[in-house]
This record gives structure tokens, sequence and C-alpha cells, in this order.
């Protein structure tokens, strides 16, 4: 709630995505206590209804765009946020960034800030430092540097593949 009322403080509007809709639901209560409009759209949002929601975010001035994880990632144009949190990450790497790159569409102007909220000693931490290890070693190897992928040992690559 803090990064929220701070970024409204500051004339952003964010997109908020979680892969669990009841933490969606829990943060829309929060956002009625606090009286903060938002929007939501999840896989049971009917596909008109997100075109509209859509484009009255984009259109308007409504602060917060709630968003499930997958039905983030499917065709929407948010160019509205400036702001994108990942309130919880998801082993899929790809579908985060398929997610962000709703804000990232023709027609943003703005700079765009992108948060990923992780529990220290969690298993969003290690999920962190996997998909980062996994990215780093698909970068070694489409460039051709060899780097850390040299000093890896069998247990090491068996690891990433878990």
């Amino acid at each position: 709630m803090d990064l929220i009322q701070s970024a409204i403080d500051g004339g952003h509007r964010m997109l908020l995505f979680s892969q669990f809709t009841s933490m969606l639901e829990i943060l829309q209560k929060r956002l009625d206590q606090e009286k903060i409009s938002y929007y939501t759209i999840t896989g049971a949002t009917a596909k008109q209804k997100r075109l509209e929601l859509v484009k009255d975010f984009n259109d308007g001035d409504t602060p917060v765009f709630l968003i499930s994880l997958k039905a983030g990632g499917v065709g929407l144009n948010l160019t509205g946020a400036d702001v994108v949190v990942h309130y919880d990450p998801w082993w899929n790497v790809a579908a985060q960034n398929q997610a962000t790159d709703r804000a990232h569409r023709i027609g943003q102007t703005k700079k765009v800030t992108v948060f990923k909220l992780i529990v220290r000693n969690s298993i969003e931490e290690k999920i962190l430092e996997l998909q980062e290890a996994k990215r780093d070693l698909a970068d070694q190897i489409i460039s051709g540097e060899t780097g850390q992928l040299a000093g890896m040992t069998r247990d090491d690559l068996l690891e990433l593949l878990e």
C-alpha cells in the first residue's frame, strides 16, 4: 500500500500483477478502505469488458489497474500506466515480461518503472535467483561466450533445470 500511495502521490498510474486472484481480492479491499479507485481484470473478465476497462484506464485518471498475471499477458495495451508492480513472481519469467510489456506499447510517452516484490528468504527469492541464472545462461549460450558456463559443474546445470 505504501508503494501504491507513493506512486499516486507522484502522479503515476500503475499496473499491479499477481498470479493469485485471491491476492487481488485482498488488495481490492485495501484500496476500497483507502478510497483509491481501480480497475480489475482476471481470467473471468469477458473479452468485451476487458476492452472497455483498458480504454477507460488509458483515457481516464484511475490510478491502479489490478490484473491477474495470466489474464494480463494477452493482448492488452495499457500505455496509461508508467509503473508496473509484480506482486509475486511467476516461475515462467516470459509470462512476467509479457505482462510488463502491456505498458511498453506504441503510444507510450513516459518512462516505465517496474517493481518486483520479493520476500527475503522465501520461495520467491529462490525463484528470482533461478530466473536470473537461467537468463544469464541463455545469454551466454546465445552470445557464444562461456563465462559462468565454463565454471559450472554437472550438478550446477542440473539445479538450473529443477
